[in-house]
């Protein structure tokens, strides 16, 4: 045969090595990924485990600068009563026209905090102190108690349970503040305010103020001492 009996078949369009690779690649991405899952769920469960704590332990450590002092203020105001407060907050939110497995958070918390009752002394002006010549008798008028903004105690406020559903668990993977619990806190100051003001406090404040001011006035010499409150009479 001569050369120009040689004779070449056409090659096929495109080269089948070529076209085998992406379906070869998939398996080893499928397998390094799933071998990721599995390193992450072993270091979130041989934690437990007696010798490996200290492998997969979680550190804390406090990078926080230092506290910086803003303002000072003088006070005046006699904090004579301080009431301690607990309620249990539910919060539900829900989006409209979307099934709650889909959109929709349900927190359980409990809050604990403090609610200070005060009297402003620094109120009192000249006309409402009126003592007589010979020292021995006092008319203190003051202004009536006031509450003071409730504090919540991070030691005993806790999340017992949070629902969210699966676009909430997404969004808060890109969140800069995932599970933040700021409107149960307010939602729990709220309930905790508004227990207080229903509550005897600021009656307890003010007994507690008068009592301290005739004992402070009685030591100095007086023998009557008379506290009234805003406009009472009695």
């Amino acid at each position: 045969m001569t050369s120009s009996d040689v004779t070449t078949e056409p090659t096929p369009h495109g080269d089948g090595k070529r076209d085998a690779r992406p379906s070869r690649a998939w398996p080893k991405v499928l397998g390094v990924a799933a071998a990721g899952l599995v390193l992450l769920f072993a270091g979130s469960r041989l934690s437990l485990l007696p010798g490996l704590d200290d492998l997969f332990g979680e550190e804390t450590h406090d990078r926080s600068g230092p506290a910086v002092l803003k303002s000072v203020r003088d006070m005046s105001a006699y904090e004579a009563a301080s009431g301690d407060f607990q309620v249990v907050v539910d919060l539900e939110k829900d989006a409209k026209f979307v099934p709650d497995a889909l959109r929709g958070t349900r927190t359980l918390f409990v809050g604990a905090g403090t609610v200070g009752a005060s009297v402003d002394l620094g109120k009192v002006t000249g006309s409402g102190v009126v003592v007589n010549e010979d020292r021995t008798t006092a008319e203190l008028r003051l202004p009536h108690a006031v509450l003071g903004k409730p504090a919540l105690d991070p030691d005993r406020s806790y999340a017992v349970s949070k629902q969210r559903g699966l676009l909430d668990r997404v969004g808060d993977l890109f969140s800069d503040n995932p599970g933040s619990e700021q409107a149960v806190n307010k939602l729990a100051a709220q309930h905790i305010s508004e227990a207080a003001r229903k509550s005897e406090l600021t009656a307890r404040a003010e007994k507690n103020t008068a009592d301290m001011l005739k004992g402070l006035l009685g030591s100095l010499g007086f023998e009557r001492v008379t506290v009234r409150y805003g406009d009472d009479q009695g």
